[in-house]
């Protein structure tokens, strides 16, 4: 994952399962409740264990 910047990893998952589908796997309320990549990339620079689960959503994705 080095050199792979949050942005691109959620615009990714985004375009690969929807936003529904984010939620589900990571219930937080920026997934949930009109979702966002600026409202989602502010939450999960300050959650460290929403963050971890995206990026392993992402390895798992690859």
């Amino acid at each position: 994952m080095h050199g792979v910047t949050l942005e691109r990893i959620l615009t990714a998952l985004v375009e690969r399962y929807g936003w529904g589908e984010m939620g589900r796997r990571v219930p937080v309320r920026c997934f949930l409740h009109d979702p966002s990549i600026k409202s989602s990339l502010t939450f999960l620079r300050k959650i460290p264990w929403a963050r971890a689960k995206v990026e392993a959503m992402y390895v798992e994705s690859l």
